[in-house]
């Protein structure tokens, strides 16, 4: 059998570069959950809001986190390479403004309860979920790093309301009730 050679061929133009504010309106459309991200050691302790967490793999069970390389937190949360991952109910929006916005970091913390776990990150008290993590690896991409995150302890409520930002809006998702049937939905 004989195979043939295709001519390899050059594109003849450029696509035209993607602008910046279509990239963005585009990201909108994405909805995410809402997450606060913490640290605490030798540089302190800090905390912010991020959206940019997503599920890599379960063996070993990892998550990433982007982070912009400009943001206050950067070289404290690099340093300890140890982070919590705690996405936030529907009843802690306002933690979310706080941690996404100026406030200082003392207020930040102040506002809710905390523990920590094995690698001494804040656990936020009452979270829908809390993974504590170090950081396996970073992968600088544009003006962010990508954390990829071995998580070490977790802990989830089945029944939490979740937190989605969408369409730069916030959005309450209600809980998944299991059905009679064994079959979950959610209410409403």
């Amino acid at each position: 059998m004989q195979i043939a050679e295709l001519p390899v061929t050059a594109p003849t133009t450029a696509p035209a570069p993607i602008a910046l504010q279509d990239f963005r309106d585009a990201m909108a459309g994405l909805a995410a959950a809402v997450n606060v991200i913490t640290t605490d050691g030798p540089h302190g302790r800090f905390g912010f809001t991020a959206t940019a967490v997503c599920s890599v793999t379960d063996s070993p069970p990892t998550l990433l986190v982007c982070l912009n390389r400009s943001a206050s937190v950067h070289p404290a949360l690099t340093a300890h390479a140890t982070l919590c991952i705690n996405t936030l109910t529907s009843e802690q929006r306002e933690l979310s403004n706080l941690f996404g916005g100026k406030t200082p970091m003392a207020e930040r913390f102040a506002a809710a309860q905390w523990s920590e776990w094995v690698t001494g990150a804040p656990i936020l008290n009452g979270a829908a979920a809390s993974f504590d993590c170090r950081v396996s690896q970073t992968v600088s991409v544009g003006t962010h790093d990508i954390l990829f995150c071995e998580v070490l302890a977790l802990r989830r409520q089945k029944d939490a309301a979740a937190l989605v930002y969408f369409d730069r809006n916030y959005h309450q998702l209600p809980p998944v009730q299991p059905s009679p049937t064994g079959i979950s939905h959610s209410n409403g």
